[in-house]
């Protein structure tokens, strides 16, 4: 992309009276240069089956066209009319609570022919509509797509296909699933029961898993349909989502991103976050990590918050911050779900950029401050290339195998991901994400493996090498403990990986007034706590760093640290708290030589940084506070961009509450 686009979300089609000149004049007015639609119109582009009218459509493209604004067209595949339901029921997914019943959007069964048939009959004829319209420049998959647990009598039909394909002989299945318990055994394929009512949890894994495949299958199939049309100038991309905690948490359970987002010629994403008193950019730039590392590339905020809803209206300065903290990430865009705040329905008080008196507000007017600047000098922001030393190796397989085989009730996959996530964050170590089938770990010096409940032997041998041949790893608590299927292995745990790690376990628990001991961390004794979950390591190899504190469980290590070939491999055998995560991380950047000038500093200052087209290196220095910050400027001499003067190395800068600054370094 050769410019920032900034935007929103914008439905002609919710205005409460016709006021699309003044929507027009207010979106200059605040430099926006984009606009998201469509992907919520199926009944209003197909208001009865067969019957199309483009009017919504047609008078927002002519008149985005006439302003110079462009236009990102959604496919409106996600929110099924009510006609389609009407005539063809069975288009409503069947799930374990039933069959579904029409109302909210997401409720379809994305397998079904019927759904299909109508579904590419709409997308042709909007495609028909728009592709040549010059201000179209790209198009955006479904919304937000999941497998919304889909599980009729199609859905598991082909699934048994696909275990076919997996297994030819059903002895297998059984042997690998250990189906022969409670009399699960399934002795014909013709026998085979609804995967609904399993208490087998390898069945119920390679179910989901299988669920995460349809989810890749329908968007390659969108995909195929919109490259028919599409000028080779326009992009196709698909807004992807996260684990959802009142906000965007976590790995996405029901889509497996790396292998949904092949399809696409760029990558997009929806990031909601905490706010005011609660914001710390964490969500915005784990959700950016994520993305940018799907294609390894840029990628697109499609939809984030402008005033949300609750404590999500922002302080002055925090919409900027939160702006700029997605462009620092690697993004090409900030998009605001949405233009307006709507007068009717579900989402009534989820406040877009303007408020329901649709006038200007606080922020609006500070999202002409980002136009603004995008505008002045987002020539030197776009296409940010990123090189990090450090990836975190997540895990779908991993995140669900956990979610059947819960490590205690309050406490989940995600937990652990955020848990090492977050304090590299905040110690601004810059992360690319992986996943098991990576073929680049070896351009890591360290990669972290949070919680790899499950994983294949391919792949745990592979990290055995890399550590071997010189790679680092922390690996926490809960890894390698079964194969693919959710196997446990019979080998000494953690299987495969002890050889690296050094260390090896039989018992594990869950913590009761356990503290460590016998380390060196810098930490107070209120800090100094286990809670969660707890393994009884005894170092076979490997230096102990710390032990359990308790009466019985004393003797046993608690965090290890082994050498191994030419690299060293770290093993955290418990969830502690994270002030003594973080002693751990430190030591282990250090050990490796990633413990820089940068990570001197710590949250609320958080660093990051990219290289733009001109390959000029791009610092970014924001402040997540209420309270005035006094730093030294510790890159070289460059020139702020927001204020456009320059900046020395070693030279004092204040930043105030909610503030940032951009240097473009001087080579």
């Amino acid at each position: 992309m050769d410019k920032l686009l900034f935007g929103v979300a914008y439905y002609d089609e919710y205005m409460p009276y016709d006021r699309l000149d003044e929507d027009i004049k207010m979106m200059k007015a605040a430099n926006i240069n984009v606009v998201r639609i469509a992907e919520s119109t199926w009944s209003s582009v197909e208001p009865q089956n067969g019957e199309f009218d483009f009017k919504h459509i047609d008078r927002v493209i002519d008149a985005m066209e006439k302003a110079g604004i462009s236009v990102i067209v959604g496919t409106p595949t996600y929110a099924i009319p009510t006609w389609l339901v009407a005539e063809c029921p069975d288009v409503l997914a069947v799930t374990k609570n039933g069959q579904g019943i029409y109302g909210a959007r997401q409720n379809m069964d994305i397998t079904n022919p019927t759904y299909l048939f109508y579904a590419e009959r709409v997308i042709r004829k909007i495609m028909e509509r728009v592709s040549k319209k010059k201000c179209v420049i790209g198009y955006q998959l479904d919304n937000e797509t999941k497998h919304y647990d889909t599980a009729g009598t199609n859905v598991q039909h082909l699934f048994i296909k696909y275990l076919k394909n997996k297994f030819h002989d059903i002895n297998d299945l059984n042997d690998e699933f250990g189906l022969a318990y409670w009399s699960n055994k399934i002795n014909s394929w013709e026998d085979f029961p609804n995967v609904l009512g399993t208490i087998n949890g390898s069945l119920g894994a390679e179910f989901e898993k299988f669920q995460r495949v349809l989810v890749n299958k329908f968007l390659s199939w969108q995909a195929d349909i919109i490259n028919e049309y599409k000028r080779e100038d326009q992009f196709v991309t698909q807004n992807f989502d996260f684990e959802w905690r009142g906000y965007s948490y976590g790995v996405q359970p029901r889509v497996n991103h790396f292998e949904a987002s092949k399809c696409l010629t760029i990558a997009g994403v929806d990031i909601y976050h905490p706010t005011q008193d609660y914001l710390t950019g964490t969500e915005i730039s784990f959700g950016g990590d994520m993305t940018r590392s799907l294609k390894n590339d840029n990628y697109l905020v499609l939809e984030t918050e402008a005033q949300g809803f609750e404590n999500w209206v922002p302080y002055d300065g925090q919409l900027r911050l939160q702006a700029f903290s997605h462009i620092a990430s690697g993004a090409n865009s900030v998009m605001y779900w949405h233009w307006h705040s709507i007068h009717n329905s579900f989402e009534t008080y989820w406040k877009g950029l303007l408020s329901h008196d649709l006038k200007e507000n606080p922020t609006y007017n500070e999202a002409k401050i980002i136009g603004d600047e995008f505008k002045s000098f987002g020539d030197k922001l776009v296409n940010l290339k990123k090189k990090n030393d450090v990836a975190i190796l997540i895990s779908n397989e991993a995140l669900t195998a956990i979610e059947w085989f819960s490590m205690t009730l309050d406490f989940k996959y995600n937990d652990v991901v955020r848990w090492v996530y977050d304090e590299l964050y905040k110690m601004n170590v810059g992360c690319d994400f992986i996943g098991p089938d990576s073929e680049d770990i070896e351009k890591y010096k360290l990669i972290v493996i949070p919680a790899l409940y499950s994983a294949p032997e391919e792949l745990l041998n592979k990290l055995n090498s890399y550590v071997k041949n010189g790679g680092n790893l922390v690996v926490t608590f809960k890894s390698a403990f079964t194969n693919e299927y959710v196997k446990v292995s019979h080998n000494d745990q953690p299987n495969i990986i002890n050889e690296c790690l050094g260390v090896t376990y039989n018992q594990f628990t869950k913590p009761n007034k356990v503290s460590l001991k016998g380390h060196t961390f810098n930490i107070s004794e209120e800090e100094n706590t286990v809670e969660h979950w707890m393994e009884l390591l005894t170092a076979t190899t490997a230096e102990t760093v710390a032990y359990y504190d308790h009466p019985n469980w004393g003797k046993y290590s608690a965090i290890t640290k082994n050498h191994y070939g030419e690299g060293i491999a770290t093993y955290i055998g418990c969830f502690t708290n994270k002030a003594i995560l973080k002693e751990v991380l430190i030591g282990v950047l250090k050990e490796v030589n990633l413990f820089g000038e940068e990570q001197k500093y710590n949250f609320p200052i958080i660093i990051k940084s990219g290289y733009n087209s001109e390959n000029e290196k791009i610092v970014y220095y924001f402040n997540y506070s209420y309270e005035k910050q006094s730093i030294k400027y510790i890159h070289n001499d460059g020139i702020e961009l927001t204020k456009n003067k320059e900046v020395k190395k070693g030279e004092e800068v204040i930043l105030n509450p909610w503030d940032l600054i951009i240097v473009q370094e001087i080579n």
